[in-house]
């Protein structure tokens, strides 16, 4: 797999992390055709890059569970 050049993006909260300091999933919007995702307490661990289908499987299957 190719490198993907992530450090201009900006990193957003995703709505489904807690208040709490608990579950933190940050999550970069801008790019044209991966979805990036990482843990806000370990940003240095790595990041998921998920494409745009199977993001949009991720978060419906969460919000079926989750409701």
């Amino acid at each position: 797999m190719r490198a993907v050049d992530l450090s201009n993006v900006t990193w957003r909260k995703s709505s489904y992390s807690n208040s709490e300091g608990g579950a933190c999933l940050e999550v970069a919007d801008q790019h044209p055709s991966l979805v990036p995702v990482r843990d806000s307490k370990d940003p240095a661990r790595g990041v998921l890059a998920f494409g745009p289908d199977a993001w949009s499987h991720f978060v419906g299957a969460y919000r079926s569970t989750s409701m």
